[in-house]
């Protein structure tokens, strides 16, 4: 398949959108949060809905610059909406794969970005060359074949997740991308690799579990209709699906860990 099969399937719609807005620095990009500091400047790339975007600005402070982007528009005006009072900050409309900056940022990011692109090399170099000679880039990404529920949840949802598994990788999408991190960092010619885990791990003794482990209902409600279209699924498996996991998240659920980590390195030349 080629890129417009990866744009198309990773575009973001329904119920999904709002787990962009749930999300924050400290809880969802804690070694991103380690290493700001005042006066830095930084760019998010696939930015979403601004809400980690947000708080690398107000770490960095008025000092700092810190620019947002995202491929979707309408993603981009809910950022600009929500966060246009945030000194320092910018949103803008842009292309991983061709972003139009310059040895201009001392920390180039993205986090759940390259797992949905079919060529994360080619985005990774974009946004070194968008990194000064010294900066520091960062991946933070999952790898989806190394979930754990406890306990297993529904036959009806084992059985879309696999499908949501093919019918990201028949469009060149890599599943296992947080583990192979690494190496296209050393691909791309970054010196000072290091790898931190950052797994997600939700418990039922958490207040917000029930919010948290039913990103993959809303995955069902939502992506179920992109792969009906792409013939991957029928609206009675992926309703199914939804209703019977969520039915599972009120009774039975106890735990969910998503497998991610982060990588970084130092742009040297």
């Amino acid at each position: 398949m080629n890129e417009s099969t990866a744009r198309n399937r990773a575009e973001l719609s329904g119920k999904l959108t709002n787990v962009l807005d749930s999300r924050s620095l400290a809880a969802s990009y804690r070694r991103l949060a380690e290493i700001l500091a005042e006066g830095m400047t930084v760019l998010d790339v696939g930015c979403g809905t601004g809400a980690i975007t947000r708080g690398i600005a107000e770490a960095v402070g008025p000092n700092g610059r810190v620019v947002g982007i995202d491929s979707n528009p309408a993603l981009i005006e809910r950022a600009r909406q929500a966060h246009a009072n945030t000194s320092g900050l910018t949103f803008e409309t842009g292309d991983i794969y061709a972003l139009a900056y310059e040895q201009e940022f001392d920390i180039v990011t993205s986090a759940r970005v390259l797992i949905w692109l079919s060529d994360p090399l080619t985005a990774l170099k974009s946004m070194i060359s968008a990194a000064k000679v010294g900066g520091r880039i960062m991946v933070a990404d999952y790898n989806h074949e190394k979930i754990r529920w406890e306990p297993q949840p529904p036959a009806s949802m084992l059985a879309f997740y696999a499908a949501y598994l093919k019918w990201r990788s028949d469009a060149g999408m890599d599943n296992e991308i947080a583990d192979r991190l690494s190496e296209l960092f050393q691909a791309s010619g970054l010196k000072d690799i290091t790898i931190t885990p950052q797994h997600e791990v939700m418990k039922r003794t958490e207040p917000d579990f029930q919010k948290k482990i039913g990103i993959w209902a809303d995955t069902a409600s939502s992506r179920g209709i992109q792969m009906e279209r792409d013939g991957y699924i029928t609206e009675d498996e992926y309703v199914t699906a939804e209703n019977e996991y969520r039915e599972w998240m009120r009774k039975d659920a106890q735990a969910l860990t998503m497998y991610m980590v982060a990588v970084e390195g130092v742009r040297d030349k």
